[in-house]
């Protein structure tokens, strides 16, 4: 199944509802399993501790997000890359879900999932960035 959002709906939620981080908990653990993240990658991703592996399980089920500004602003930037993404290869599942494991030039070769993992939340913003580049904006 495809994940499926537009911006304005992200733009027009709110934040501080436990039901609105349930649902992007949930989301982005689907995107995770599109990607095919390893569990210690997720959490890297999500700025959380190798020891926070039940966490994730409760996201998959749907628990929410805490209100942790760090862990919000991560997961915005992921859903941006995953936007970019749909828009750039929308016929090509392949490369949608795939080119996080890519090799770029862009990133000296690195791909952009070692990025992120490198380089924390500056990392996701750096292949978001990029990717909005790509696309001309």
């Amino acid at each position: 199944m495809a994940i499926a959002f537009d911006q304005d709906h992200f733009e027009n939620i709110d934040l501080t509802t436990p039901e609105a981080r349930a649902g992007m908990a949930k989301m982005i653990m689907r995107l995770f399993q599109h990607w095919g993240i390893p569990t210690a990658d997720q959490l890297n991703l999500l700025g959380l501790s190798d020891k926070s592996r039940a966490l994730l399980t409760k996201y998959k089920k749907g628990n929410a997000f805490t209100a942790n500004r760090d862990v919000l602003d991560r997961v915005g930037w992921l859903f941006a890359i995953h936007k970019a993404l749909r828009l750039l290869y929308p016929r090509n599942k392949e490369l949608l879900y795939g080119w996080v494991k890519l090799r770029n030039t862009a990133f000296d070769n690195l791909t952009p999932l070692d990025v992120m993992k490198e380089q924390g939340i500056i990392g996701i913003y750096r292949v978001a960035r990029y990717l909005d580049f790509v696309r001309g904006r």
